[in-house]
């Protein structure tokens, strides 16, 4: 008898609970389903997004190879269009920065890398684009902006090379004190087995 009115009481008090909190967490569990629903949709959607990106940037680069441009742009318009998000469009848009600058179409190259810029934000591809930016300012002698493009922040593993590009722009304002501090500065946060360094400790030498 004891055990029952225990077993009723565990009951009310189970729907008392019920009552109470029930719809809140089942409202809770909705979210977090709906929540992880969401997120293998999403992953499955960025999969095919990059599988079919995948596949234009190969005629992207089928067509590059051949020296095709319109069809080329025309495969890298639609990688921009359609899957702007994806590493085989950011890659398609900096080789065809390289193509321009190559081709002395420095408008045109800038257009591309600030499409980049815009769009991926690691501090890897940032430094990438802000190096190749102000390699083309510094060949249309626009120094203001080229060491403009420079001046970002990103991780210490990549400010090596903007300050030795600094440095190649600061040389070309023929600033040569300026350039050999940013040299040096560059020394100092490269690794000592890195290559780098060689290259860098000639240009040294050679303003001193």
């Amino acid at each position: 008898m004891v055990v029952h009115i225990q077993d009723e009481q565990e009951v009310a008090n189970f729907k008392f609970f019920w009552q109470r909190w029930g719809r809140w967490i089942f409202a809770i569990l909705v979210v977090t389903a709906l929540a992880y629903l969401g997120y293998v949709l999403y992953q499955g959607h960025l999969r095919k997004n990059n599988e079919k990106a995948s596949v234009v940037f190969d005629t992207f680069v089928t067509q590059a190879t051949a020296n095709n441009m319109p069809a080329s742009k025309k495969a890298l318009l639609e990688l921009q269009q359609n899957y702007p998000d994806t590493i085989n469009t950011t890659q398609a848009t900096l080789m065809m920065a390289g193509s321009a600058f190559d081709d002395g179409k420095y408008d045109e190259a800038i257009k591309h890398l600030q499409w980049v810029k815009e769009r991926q934000h690691s501090d890897l591809l940032q430094a990438i684009v802000a190096q190749r930016l102000a390699t083309v300012y510094l060949q249309q002698n626009k120094f203001s902006e080229a060491l403009s493009a420079l001046d970002i922040q990103v991780d210490n593993h990549f400010k090596p090379t903007l300050l030795e590009t600094k440095g190649d722009v600061l040389y070309a304002q023929k600033k040569t004190a300026e350039a050999i501090t940013a040299y040096e500065q560059a020394l100092n946060l490269l690794p000592a087995e890195n290559v780098q360094r060689e290259i860098i400790q000639m240009k040294i030498l050679t303003l001193k």
